[in-house]
């Protein structure tokens, strides 16, 4: 996954460092150290023990970490922070509904996502059994470029944006049949835009395949993408997109009317 390499923003009237460092904090936690003492959090965040010391203890005084001897945690509380952006985004409540019919109808997981840099980042899913090795949850993240929602937000974007987007990508062979050259994958782009939809097989993980479809605003931009996904043993891509394919279509159809009544 691709990551930022340009130099962060310099104290100024439009850059709250101190803010900048605490969200840092947070980030810094996650399944490989849901627990930290004050020096690992300060050497992952590149911050003085002194710096890393009062930003934990003013999360810490605001319910966000909890504090167990020198080990330092998150607390639920900070799923205040991601609520907050599910509960004002109306792709949330009224997708839900539809992407139930979409689970039930092909017995498959299904996902929303949206684009956030070079990934896209989960805000629905509903998991019928797991296909990956890596287990997907909202707030889940994976490179654009090469999963089948990534491919219909990116094909939505206008051609500079898009080039952007890919020239910051971290594209390399993650199986066999992953596509790397840039040239290739703007041309499928292209033609994801022009088919309303996007199949991936097995180029993110072996065995995983899926089919994805754009959720369009009122104004006809994509604003999200909705998926099913499955294991490539159950579906040859031909027979995959002759059932899921009517399935999504379906469904973004009755999300993108409820948008424009909102």
């Amino acid at each position: 996954m691709a990551h930022d390499t340009h130099e962060p923003p310099q104290p100024s009237d439009t850059y709250v460092q101190s803010f900048a460092r605490g969200l840092a904090v947070i980030r810094a936690f996650g399944p490989q150290r849901p627990q930290m003492t004050l020096s690992e959090v300060a050497a992952a965040c590149g911050l003085t023990r002194a710096g890393a010391r009062r930003i934990l203890l003013t999360l810490a005084s605001l319910g966000y970490v909890s504090v167990d001897g020198r080990q330092f945690a998150l607390t639920p509380r900070i799923l205040e922070l991601g609520y907050s952006y599910l509960s004002a985004t109306p792709l949330w409540d009224l997708a839900l509904p539809y992407m139930e019919e979409v689970a039930e109808a092909t017995r498959e997981s299904c996902s929303v996502s949206v684009l956030d840099g070079t990934d896209v980042v989960y805000i629905l899913r509903l998991s019928s059994h797991r296909v990956m090795s890596i287990n997907l949850s909202v707030g889940s993240r994976l490179p654009a470029w090469v999963t089948s929602m990534g491919r219909v937000l990116l094909a939505g974007l206008p051609p500079a944006e898009q080039d952007r987007v890919l020239d910051a990508s971290d594209i390399r062979a993650l199986t066999p049949h992953t596509v790397t050259d840039r040239a290739v994958i703007r041309r499928i782009l292209g033609q994801v835009r022009a088919d309303g939809y996007a199949c991936v097989v097995q180029e993110l993980e072996p065995g995983l395949q899926s089919v994805a479809v754009p959720i369009q605003d009122r104004a006809g931009r994509v604003i999200g993408a909705m998926n099913v996904s499955s294991h490539a043993s159950r579906y040859s891509r031909q027979a995959m997109v002759q059932a899921f394919l009517p399935v999504l279509r379906r469904a973004a159809g009755h999300i993108n009317q409820a948008l424009l009544s909102r």
